[in-house]
């Protein structure tokens, strides 16, 4: 309620907005919604009658489901609204359902019926981190209320390439507010609630990208897009037992992104199976001249192909794969390190040379702590210039300035839980004066330490990949904007997901993508939520 009261304040402000938004629009499609709502007992079961298995439906099965009759778009967007509608007052993991997604799906079908060339995502329903901009009737708020109501000028660039691959954008999944650059609970927005975890519900569903990982695990979208600043596509694939790619920095447009640094920001697929994860990093990677410098350097890593051709079972034939020893000594004593070394086993037996007890530094501790100290200082700095950008950039915002969002928090308190977060490091980064000296060292010593660390430790050992317990070394991977994959792995002792992390340097998605795939379908280790108190 009060959202929406905000929401209609905002409204009235945008008067001069060349795309308005009215009541009457918005009273529509709430009322659309409710009336798809009604019908969905009825229509779910279509696609069943004719022997389709919803849950846990891979891309591979949906476009087998379109080719053979047993499924349509229209039938799997329906079967995802009803899983929405049941499980989202648990989970929050959805932050908003799009209004046009069912007549996306009947154009879907309709081109289908036609004879029209498909790709792997035509007809596929996909979920967008709300940080992600579209040019719809879905918001793009970063969980903020502060940012309801705003105009993008245009689709972010992968929302773009996602609907130019024929994918259903089924809505906006539930952030961490501001991806947590605002320190408030992993999973928590002002919009969306708490994002809990699906296996355990009390435990931590992790990352900024939470709702997306959520959403993927308990069967609430086909597949769904996450951003990784530091860990937050690693994080909650690991805690939600999915697959989630971090790709190579630039490999993916920020364009429409909502910000925190473009030092280390990325976007990639959270998804239930790693075949699905590629075929999605398929259709988003590319250059982007709104996002030029970075995807023009990174597009050269990008296989004549796409990815798909290195989802191989012997993946790990062949291969050597550095264990960074001392982040799974962190485990010691616990099933969960048991079942890594039963994992390093496994990679074994398949054919990999297993490189043991590496170390990145002498005192990984003392690494992670400048790479975090001085990470700080660096990307406080960045958001305020990145968010103030892209808040120019929009057609029409309630906000259009760093401090204009501080002071809307200040104004609702109540809704934006002041005395629990604050905002304190939205506030640092407000006093940030651009890049200066300080900045430029913090930003030339991280580069320092990722050619000391890990590039180093990769190049002298001549590894294709490390292996790392869950998102545990996500900055070693952020700072250096390399890439990072994470597979189930097992669950601990109360029943929740834990993953493992085949990180590599920039470019090194071919590599990871045949270890992980080779992995998992060794292992094949997930299974969908239990949903325990």
């Amino acid at each position: 309620v009060a959202g929406t009261d905000i929401l209609m304040e905002h409204l009235t402000k945008a008067k001069s907005n060349t795309v308005k938004l009215s009541s009457a629009q918005l009273s529509m499609a709430w009322l659309r919604l409710q009336a798809a709502a009604a019908v969905l007992a009825l229509t779910a079961i279509a696609g069943a009658a004719h022997g389709f298995e919803f849950h846990e439906a891979t891309i591979d099965a949906i476009q087998l489901g379109f080719r053979n009759g047993s499924l349509t778009s229209t039938a799997l967007v329906r079967f995802y609204l009803d899983q929405i509608g049941r499980l989202n007052p648990l989970l929050r993991a959805v932050i908003e359902v799009n209004p046009d997604a069912l007549r996306q799906a009947a154009c879907a079908d309709a081109e289908r019926g036609r004879g029209q060339p498909t790709g792997a995502l035509h007809g596929v329903p996909v979920l967008l981190k709300d940080n992600i901009a579209t040019r719809d009737a879905l918001n793009t708020t970063a969980g903020s209320l502060a940012l309801l109501g705003s105009v993008v000028r245009r689709d972010a660039g992968v929302a773009a390439r996602l609907r130019r691959a024929g994918a259903v954008v089924l809505g906006k999944s539930n952030p961490s507010e501001w991806s947590e650059f605002r320190q408030v609970d992993n999973g928590w927005s002002a919009r969306g609630g708490q994002t809990r975890n699906p296996y355990v519900l009390s435990s931590d569903p992790c990352g900024s990208s939470a709702g997306s990982g959520v959403a993927a695990a308990a069967n609430m979208a086909a597949v769904t897009l996450g951003t990784d600043t530091d860990g937050s596509i690693l994080c909650p694939s690991s805690f939600n037992s999915v697959v989630g790619i971090r790709p190579t920095l630039g490999l993916t447009s920020r364009a429409g992104v909502v910000p925190i640094t473009p030092l280390q920001d990325t976007v990639g697929p959270i998804c239930r199976t790693l075949s699905d994860a590629v075929h999605v990093l398929d259709a988003i990677v590319g250059y982007d001249e709104l996002d030029a410098a970075a995807t023009r350097v990174a597009s050269k890593f990008i296989p004549p192909g796409g990815y798909v051709q290195f989802l191989k079972k012997d993946g790990l034939r062949g291969k050597r794969v550095g264990v960074l020893r001392g982040f799974f000594q962190s485990y010691a004593g616990t099933r969960r390190l048991r079942v890594y070394e039963q994992h390093l086993a496994t990679m074994r037996k398949h054919g990999a040379m297993v490189v043991d007890n590496l170390h990145v530094a002498a005192n990984p501790t003392a690494l992670l702590d400048d790479i975090s100290s001085n990470e700080g200082i660096a990307v406080v700095a960045e958001f305020k210039l990145s968010i103030n950008a892209y808040l120019a950039d929009l057609v029409y915002s309630p906000v259009r300035l760093l401090a204009d969002i501080i002071a809307f928090n200040n104004a609702h308190p109540i809704e934006e839980r002041m005395k629990d977060f604050g905002q304190d490091d939205l506030i640092a980064a407000q006093n940030t004066s651009g890049i200066g000296p300080v900045e430029r060292v913090a930003i030339r010593r991280l580069k320092e330490l990722s050619a000391n660390g890990l590039e180093k430790l990769m190049k002298e050992h001549q590894l294709d990949a490390i292996v790392t317990p869950g998102s545990d070394a996500s900055s070693l991977l952020a700072t250096g904007g390399h890439p990072g994959i994470i597979v189930p792995a097992g669950f601990n002792e109360q029943g929740v997901p834990f993953g493992i992390c085949f990180g590599g340097l920039q470019g090194y998605e071919p590599r990871l993508i045949e270890m992980a795939y080779a992995f998992e379908q060794a292992t094949k280790v997930r299974k969908p939520p239990m949903f325990k108190p």
